[in-house]
């Protein structure tokens, strides 16, 4: 018999899995890391390992680092109605709101989606 924690961790990492194949398809590269925890009306999702090579150069300067930190979050606001859709999918539930940003100096992402109702009773 499957207990409600298995429930919850097998779509923590369902949500995981979908968000890894939506930066691959969308941004090109996926993250190293991926992971997904749900919290009352709140899916969290830490993605390690975000950056290029490339950007991990651009990173060195004060310059640079703003400006991969402005097209990251631009990219990631432009395909969020995906994002969201990809939650509404896996969960059955309405995105309220997204929030996001990205660390450049460690190559992190934080996701937050918050819920129209409290994802963990379900």
């Amino acid at each position: 018999m499957e207990t409600p924690f298995q429930k919850k961790g097998q779509l923590e990492a369902e949500i995981s899995k979908s968000i890894t194949q939506w930066e691959k398809e969308y941004l090109g590269r996926g993250p190293l890391q991926v992971k997904t925890d749900i919290l009352r009306n709140m899916i969290i999702v830490h993605l390690k390992g975000i950056l290029t090579p490339a950007e991990k150069e651009l990173t060195k300067t004060d310059t640079g680092l703003l400006s991969i930190k402005k097209i990251r979050a631009d990219l990631i606001e432009a395909g969020n109605h995906h994002l969201k859709e990809i939650i509404n999918t896996l969960t059955g539930e309405t995105v309220e709101s997204f929030h996001t940003d990205i660390s450049t100096r460690n190559g992190e992402r934080i996701i937050v989606f918050i819920l129209k109702d409290q994802l963990e009773k379900n």
